[in-house]
């Protein structure tokens, strides 16, 4: 049989196509990668070889074709109920499920604001004004709930690595990225998932990669 086939766009750029990569790589879950070019004159055709909505990331395994970043992080964790995808304790797993899919619907102003560029960062100016600011600190009372609540066995949102991290690490790249103040708690999950192998190796591809994408290269005035 052969292996699951995960499509997925520029490592520097794609954001959604981090999370679910980030998932299989840090728990063993073996895949071929299909790179899709952001900067591809054939783009929409390219992405729709593979992918029905027309967007990536979309997962073969199969006669499955699951194309939506979290039905993909459900698909494996249902695959392979042996891996900790999602916290075990029932509590921490339904508040993992809802922080994730808050991410995964929301935080639109910083997004916009701080488009996700692993090869850029730029220092701290008013991104996205209050509406970003909002987001943030949103985004930081949520990891500081789940590590007050739940992350007592480890550094991660729920102690050991989850699917969770996974839905907040392009987060952490734009944090980091555009030198936007945080608390202690958040820098310290921020250090944890950026020395983690999974994420390091993402990184590492995001920096051999040429291509340019206009459109995610906003030139920010200094």
């Amino acid at each position: 049989m052969s292996r699951p086939k995960l499509v997925l766009a520029n490592k520097r750029y794609s954001s959604w196509s981090l999370r679910p990569w980030l998932v299989a790589t840090h728990f063993g879950i073996a895949f071929d990668e299909i790179p899709i070019d952001l900067a591809s004159p054939t783009l929409k055709a390219d992405i729709l070889t593979w992918s029905p909505s027309g967007r990536v990331p979309c997962l073969i395994d199969g006669e499955a074709k699951v194309w939506e970043t979290l039905a993909i992080i459900e698909w494996w964790a249902e695959s392979r109920p042996d891996l900790a995808i999602w916290p075990k304790d029932r509590l921490a797993r339904a508040h993992a499920r809802a922080v994730s899919n808050e991410m995964h619907a929301g935080f639109m102003a910083l997004r916009s604001a701080c488009p996700m560029n692993l090869r850029r960062s730029f220092p701290w100016r008013d991104w996205g004004g209050a509406a970003a600011a909002r987001d943030v600190a949103r985004i930081e009372a949520l990891i500081a709930e789940a590590r007050g609540r739940f992350g007592a066995g480890g550094p991660f949102l729920y102690g050991a690595f989850s699917a969770a991290d996974a839905m907040y690490a392009p987060v952490a790249y734009r944090l980091a990225g555009y030198s936007w103040p945080v608390s202690d708690v958040t820098r310290a999950w921020m250090d944890v998932l950026f020395a983690l192998p999974a994420v390091a190796a993402w990184a590492t591809g995001a920096a051999a990669e040429t291509s340019y994408v206009a459109d995610d290269e906003i030139d920010f005035a200094e």
